[in-house]
């Protein structure tokens, strides 16, 4: 009972079937966990204790009904802060919005709710949603537990998010990615993340960043986590009409199919990476190459477009365009309590040239086309996620392209993306990610599935000893 907190959401489900232990047990286990930690590591924007005993009490109940339950009932689950459940507060990371009560609730929250999950809390993130770094001067940044000296990035936006699931604070937790806001802290923290295609998850009920390129999605500690939270999220919502026409799967399959032999991977030029890669993030991906060949996986040496890393700017221009049409009656008074950073990048959109963004969306368009041709011989493109591992909070540049750079392509191109933890440089995680055509998820999770299978990155836990833990 004492390593409750180790296990991932398969492995809790498994104990739950075979009543090694109770819903109660796992939330009770947890918050003791946050009680120790949180106070250092700054995760939660609010924790629903009494509300999560009550509805675990409830799960347990239901279990010993001898009726059937579905694999996710009575696991628990944290949201970032910009899933908004009805008449509780939201702020999206924004200190203006520290007392805003939400009049509706997520999609997201009501799937998993009905699929029998136990909301432990809402997790902090980037203000607005619009940062890689996971900085937040006035909400305060999560600590990244890899390095509880030093004050280190948790990266962003989903930085709460990645925090909890990385110090066993909560088994998996939900992000939102717009440029790389799953992956970013997925690669920091040493999770695995899932960037799903645009319209597999309902927006409805979310506080958005950009309606043309934001994205829900699972930070776990497992493969087989996110598959089996995709299967509870991917579905229509007559609220949000991009995701009526997806198909549907079942995403657990991909994790349970063994073989990639034959699997056709795309790696790109080394040269082609940016020059502030960090070495070990650079070695760590082309290990992970070779993992793949031993697999049997189909590893071919590739130029990508040569715009394809140029992405970054133009999709910054779609997310600032967007953020600024969102939050413009209020983003330029000054007494409004709101980040210098992301005052500043939304604000950037008022710099650009009339037409300027009607333009960058038919430009996207013909990307997206260009690059579906290029990539029709692949099942996937292994690259590195970050180029650099978690850096000081002190050290910040927010004006940096780095956190998002690899990243934001995937969005500006429609693909879906996972991140795998792929190593560590000087104890802190370095991270890889699978980029896969649109809808092909099943693809980037089986391929997933086989590396974590090859490697132990993913069971690799931060020390939290200092904190009594």
């Amino acid at each position: 009972m004492s390593d409750l907190h180790n296990l991932t959401l398969t492995e809790l489900a498994g104990g739950l079937s075979a009543r090694r232990f109770s819903s109660r047990d796992i939330v009770d286990a947890l918050f003791a966990r946050i009680d120790k930690a949180d106070g250092k590591l700054h995760a939660f924007t609010e924790i629903y204790g009494k509300e999560a005993k009550a509805l675990a009490d409830a799960a347990d109940t239901a279990r010993r009904s001898g009726f059937p339950l579905g694999p996710l009932h009575g696991l628990p689950m944290a949201y970032k802060d910009l899933c908004d459940i009805a008449g509780r507060i939201g702020t999206g990371g924004s200190k203006m919005y520290a007392t805003r009560q939400a009049t509706e609730t997520s999609n997201t929250v009501e799937r998993l709710t009905a699929a029998g999950m136990i909301p432990l809390g809402k997790l902090h993130m980037v203000e607005f949603a619009f940062g890689g770094w996971g900085t937040n001067p006035l909400m305060g940044a999560p600590w990244n537990p890899w390095d509880l000296a030093t004050h280190r990035v948790p990266g962003g936006s989903s930085s709460g998010t990645g925090v909890a699931v990385a110090a066993r604070l909560v088994p998996a937790g939900i992000g939102s990615d717009t440029g790389g806001s799953v992956r970013i802290p997925s690669a920091f923290n040493g999770l695995v993340g899932l960037k799903v295609t645009f319209g597999r998850i309902a927006l409805s009920g979310t506080l958005l960043l950009s309606w043309t390129l934001d994205t829900i999605g699972p930070l776990a500690r497992s493969v087989e986590d996110c598959a089996l939270l995709l299967n509870a999220l991917a579905a229509p919502d007559p609220r949000d009409p991009t995701t009526l026409g997806q198909p549907l799967e079942d995403f657990t399959l991909a994790t349970s199919s063994g073989s990639v032999k034959g699997m056709r991977i795309a790696l790109p030029d080394a040269n082609q990476l940016p020059d502030f890669m960090h070495p070990d993030v650079t070695r760590a991906w082309q290990a992970s190459a070779r993992t793949f060949e031993k697999l049997g996986a189909a590893v071919e040496a590739v130029r990508l477009p040569d715009w394809y890393f140029d992405l970054s700017r133009p999709a910054g221009t779609i997310i600032a365009s967007e953020a600024f049409a969102l939050h413009r009656a209020y983003i330029e008074d000054a007494t409004k309590p709101i980040g210098p950073a992301v005052r500043s990048r939304t604000l950037a959109a008022k710099e650009l040239a009339p037409g300027a963004y009607a333009e960058e969306i038919r430009l996207m368009a013909d990307r997206r086309r260009a690059f579906a041709d290029w990539f029709r011989r692949f099942d996937a493109v292994l690259l590195p996620t970050v180029a650099v591992p978690a850096i000081p909070l002190a050290e910040v540049d927010e004006a940096s392209p780095i956190p998002g750079y690899l990243t934001r392509p995937a969005n500006y191109l429609g693909l879906c993306s996972l991140a795998l933890p792929s190593g560590q440089s000087n104890g802190l995680p370095l991270g890889i990610q699978l980029v896969g055509k649109p809808y092909a998820e099943r693809d980037v999770l089986r391929l997933g599935k086989a590396f974590q299978d090859a490697t132990d990155f993913h069971r690799r836990a931060p020390d939290l000893s200092p904190l009594g833990l």
